[in-house]
């Protein structure tokens, strides 16, 4: 499967860029619009749901998107993708029900699951080595420009017109994305029959919703991990992996082709980004908590201060870009994996009297350090499988990286609450009436007496040092696995390559 000669790289280029950037920016908008969709729908049993199942959706399907992009072209699936996108973003647009709005969220999240992976293998197509390795290590910073700009565009649309157009806005940019795309790509591939494993694919459906289901349902119906419930899913969630490794052993076209875990680079990145995002997603995304409860930061303030993680890696991100194809990326990987055991260890000391630069060097700290993994690990694994696999091959990658996040965000929020929780036990009796049984979600209440409060502020202090400080073992767990990389300088693999893609 080749990409044609004719292909307008400004134009294909363009075009991902712009379906990639509103398919993120639609995360973020919907969440600042979520209060008022509640209210109107009548909808709060089924808040935490929204998410969830956006989330479910984009998780189990984006391996079979990859593998359906490696049998039918990549442009066929990613533009079907772009068009679920929008059907769902219509679907949710015109839902009178909070049932139909999880119904369109369901849809958005299908195609949203192919959306970055298949980007990544058509770039991979259309550039040369060098020129990719400088586009694909922009495009984790780029990714988090939607992340700032969500609240302000959703809250104005919100205010100006309806919350309806949260949705309904998705549709002219996915024409747009969509024709532009078209326009500038052209995809030659061979007509023969292709089969599909459905069997594999049930299964590996099945398998991750058992999996993914546990996080969500300890989120929003309040199990935990050593529940009956949660306990079985995660059971009968390995016994279909057990099922699934049988049925891609025997089958023609595989879902997720065994042989892939023995590529060394595939397995050792597929591990590094799970246990790196299992280890540090939780701590980072309940800072801004820690931020506005013991710091006295407002929302805006507590999220901007983010940006300097983005100060850090945007440079070392692009640096990363222009050395990976000149130096061995196993080197760069070792050191800059270094810098997030420093920024971690920083974090673990923060305390009541923690000042604002303080966290703005830990988190720049940070950036550095995770730069490399912005657009380095998927090249790496793009260079390291045949063509015809590597949208498998990413998706996959991409895949355990959701995975860790998902299930790291679910057992840090669990542990981070648990810890406030017996933080403040003995202080009960001094609370508001009501407060102390959701003070680890609802925040510190207002009022306090001097002393009350700084004792409350410790207890929140001294739980954020504990998740940080188990955040600094999966960090060094990280640094650990770079050095089973392969010691290798990236370069084009076939002198055809660059010319196919030119």
């Amino acid at each position: 499967m080749a990409l044609a000669k004719e292909n307008n790289k400004k134009l294909v280029l363009t075009g991902l860029l712009i379906g990639l950037i509103f398919a993120e920016l639609d995360e973020t908008v919907v969440s600042t619009a979520m209060p008022t969709i509640i209210r109107e729908l009548h909808g709060l049993p089924l808040y935490g749901w929204v998410a969830g199942v956006y989330m479910l959706a984009v998780t189990v399907f984006m391996p079979i998107l990859g593998k359906l992009a490696d049998l039918f072209g990549r442009k066929r699936v990613y533009l079907s993708c772009i068009s679920l996108f929008m059907l769902g973003s219509i679907v949710c647009g015109i839902a009178p029900s909070m049932a139909v709005l999880l119904i369109g969220r369901g849809i958005q999240g299908i195609g949203a699951g192919g959306l970055m992976p298949l980007a990544l293998v058509i770039i991979g197509e259309t550039y040369p080595l060098e020129q990719r390795a400088k586009i694909q290590s922009l495009f984790g910073p780029l990714m988090i420009l939607p992340q700032l700009l969500g609240p302000t565009v959703g809250g104005y649309i919100v205010g100006n017109v309806n919350w309806h157009w949260v949705f309904l806005i998705n549709i002219p940019v996915g024409i747009v994305a969509a024709l532009v795309l078209s326009k500038g790509m052209r995809e030659s591939r061979g007509e023969g029959k292709r089969s599909i494993d459905w069997a594999g694919a049930a299964t590996l459906v099945l398998a991750l919703l058992a999996l993914l289901l546990a996080p969500v349902l300890i989120s929003n119906k309040g199990y935990t991990w050593s529940s009956p419930l949660i306990i079985g899913l995660l059971v009968l969630s390995a016994l279909l992996v057990g099922v699934l490794i049988r049925i891609e052993s025997r089958a023609e076209e595989p879902i997720i082709p065994l042989h892939l875990f023995r590529n060394r680079n595939v397995v050792v990145l597929s591990t590094l980004v799970f246990i790196l995002m299992l280890g540090i997603m939780g701590g980072i995304a309940s800072f801004p908590f820690f931020a506005q409860n013991v710091m006295g930061l407002t929302p805006s303030e507590a999220g901007y201060l983010m940006l300097a993680f983005m100060a850090g890696a945007i440079p070392s991100s692009i640096l990363n870009g222009f050395l990976i194809t000149r130096i061995a990326y196993r080197n760069l990987f070792i050191v800059s994996f270094l810098l997030p055991i420093v920024g971690f260890l920083l974090l673990s000391r923060i305390g009541i009297d923690t000042t604002v630069l303080y966290i703005i060097v830990s988190f720049f700290i940070l950036g550095i350090g995770m730069g490399a993994l912005f657009g380095g690990d998927n090249l790496i694994v793009q260079e390291s499988v045949d063509k015809e696999h590597s949208g498998i091959a990413l998706s996959t990658v991409q895949l355990f990286q959701a995975l860790g996040a998902t299930i790291g965000l679910s057992i840090f929020g669990s542990l981070l609450a648990n810890q406030i929780r017996s933080g403040v036990a003995g202080l009960a009796g001094q609370l508001p009436p009501g407060t102390a049984n959701n003070i680890e979600t609802g925040g510190i209440p207002p009022g306090l007496a001097p002393d009350l409060l700084t004792q409350v502020q410790t207890a929140f202090a001294d739980a954020f040092q504990n998740i940080f400080t188990i955040s600094v073992g999966f960090v060094i767990a990280a640094f650990f696995i770079c050095w089973f990389l392969k010691k290798e300088v990236l370069k084009k693999r076939e002198p055809e390559a660059e010319s196919a893609a030119a």
